[in-house]
C-alpha cells in the first residue's frame, strides 16, 4: 500500500483509506470490526469517521459509528498503528449534536464539546485529523452544482474563521487533536483558512475532503491548484458515487440491502445527464475488462492531487474487491478515453 504524506506534516498515509459511515446502521459492531480488521491487513492506516455518522443522520443514532470505531480500537490495542480522523458538524438546525439542544455551529464553545464528545466515544486521548464536516457560512455542496449556482449571501450571524480556527488551535496545543482538516470546503473557504493561520500564526489545515469521482470533477476547477501549491491534498468519498459507479443500479436494479434500495438518498446522482455519463464509464470499464469500481477507484487515485481515496462498503467481499483497485494502472491509454467521455459529458453529478 503506496503511503502519501498528510499536508506538510510528518504523517503519511495510506492512498486508499476506509470510511465508517455504515456502521451502526448498515453495519453491525462486528461487521465494522471486521472491515477494520482487514483494511488494516492490507494496510490502510486511514480511518475515517464523523460524530453525524451513521448515515442517514438521525437522532436516535448519532454517535454510533465513533463508538464502533473506538470499541475496535481498545479491542485490538492499534492506536498507535493507525490515523485516526473523524469530523464536527458544521451549522446546523439539528439540535441532537450539543447539550441543551441548540442548534450547532463552530463557535468556540461548540468546537469544545464536540472535541470532548468525539474523544470519549472513539476511546482515545488525541485525533490525528480533525475535520469540519461542513462550514459555519452558507456554501454549496451535497449535490450544488457550482456551474449554475449563485453565490449565498453571508448570514448575519456566521461565525468567524478566526474564531474557529483559534478555539481548534487550542485543541492542538491541548494535546486532544494534532491536526485540522477541512471537508466540502470551497476555494474561496481554503484559501482563507490558510491565510488566518498565517496572519495569525495558528496551525494550517493539512487536508480537504470533498467528493470526488469520474461523474464529478468540480474539484479540479479550483481546489487542485489549491491542493498541490498548498499542500492541503484531497480525501476524496463518494468515488464510486454513493454505488453508481459499481453498476448495480443501473437500468433502474434496486437490489437488496443497497442504500438507495433502503433509504431512497442518491438524488445527487440521478441528475439530468447522469444516467448516460455513468453508462459510459461502466461501457469503459466493460471494454478494458475492469472491474468499474476498480477502474473509479484506481482513477481517483492517479490524480496528483489526491491523498487519499476513502472506501466505503457494507460487506467484506465488497471491500476487498474495492481493495484491488491497487492493482489496476491508469495508463495513457486508458486516461485517454477517460477524457473522451469526460469532455462529452462533464460532472453532471456535483
Amino acid at each position: 500500500m503506496e503511503k502519501r504524506r498528510l499536508g506538510r506534516t510528518d504523517v503519511h498515509v495510506s492512498c486508499l483509506s476506509l470510511g465508517t459511515m455504515t456502521f451502526g446502521e448498515q453495519n453491525t459492531e462486528a461487521e465494522g470490526h471486521a472491515q477494520m480488521d482487514m483494511a488494516l491487513d492490507h494496510g490502510v492506516n486511514l480511518f475515517d469517521a464523523a460524530e453525524l455518522y451513521p448515515i442517514p443522520p438521525r437522532a436516535d443514532t448519532q454517535g454510533r459509528t465513533e463508538e464502533i470505531v473506538g470499541s475496535w480500537i481498545k479491542a485490538r490495542g492499534n492506536r498507535d498503528r493507525i490515523v485516526l480522523a473523524t469530523k464536527m458538524v458544521g451549522r446546523s438546525d439539528n439540535t441532537w449534536f450539543r447539550d441543551g439542544g441548540v442548534k450547532a455551529n463552530l463557535s468556540r464553545a461548540h468546537v469544545e464539546e464536540a472535541v470532548d464528545k468525539n474523544l470519549k466515544r472513539l476511546q482515545t486521548d488525541y485525533i490525528d485529523v480533525y475535520q469540519l464536516h461542513w462550514p459555519d457560512r452558507a456554501v454549496t455542496c451535497f449535490g450544488s452544482n457550482p456551474t449554475i449556482w449563485q453565490a449565498p449571501e453571508p448570514r448575519a450571524d456566521e461565525v468567524a474563521i478566526e474564531e474557529t480556527l483559534s478555539a481548534l488551535a487550542d485543541q492542538v496545543k491541548a494535546g486532544k487533536i494534532r491536526h485540522i482538516g477541512l471537508s466540502n470546503e470551497s476555494a474561496w473557504g481554503t484559501m482563507t483558512w490558510l491565510a488566518t493561520a498565517e496572519r495569525l500564526g495558528l496551525p494550517r489545515v493539512v487536508s480537504i475532503q470533498n467528493a470526488y469521482s469520474l461523474v464529478n470533477r468540480t474539484f479540479e476547477t479550483g481546489l487542485a491548484e489549491i491542493a498541490l501549491r498548498e499542500d492541503v491534498g484531497l480525501l476524496a468519498y463518494s468515488t464510486l458515487a454513493q454505488g453508481y459507479l459499481t453498476g448495480k443500479y443501473r437500468d433502474g436494479a434496486l437490489p437488496a440491502g443497497a442504500r438507495k434500495t433502503l433509504f431512497n438518498r442518491l438524488g445527487r446522482y440521478e441528475r439530468p445527464g447522469a444516467e448516460a455519463a455513468i453508462n459510459a464509464y461502466l461501457d469503459l470499464a466493460a471494454e478494458l475488462g475492469i472491474a468499474p469500481s476498480q477502474l473509479a477507484i484506481a482513477f481517483a487515485r492517479s490524480r496528483s492531487f489526491m491523498t487519499s481515496v476513502i472506501l466505503g462498503a457494507t460487506s467484506l467481499a465488497q471491500l476487498e474487491h474495492d481493495l484491488g483497485a491497487l492493482e489496476v494502472t491508469i495508463t495513457p491509454e486508458i486516461e485517454k478515453k477517460i477524457t473522451a467521455i469526460f469532455q462529452r459529458h462533464g460532472s453532471p453529478c456535483p
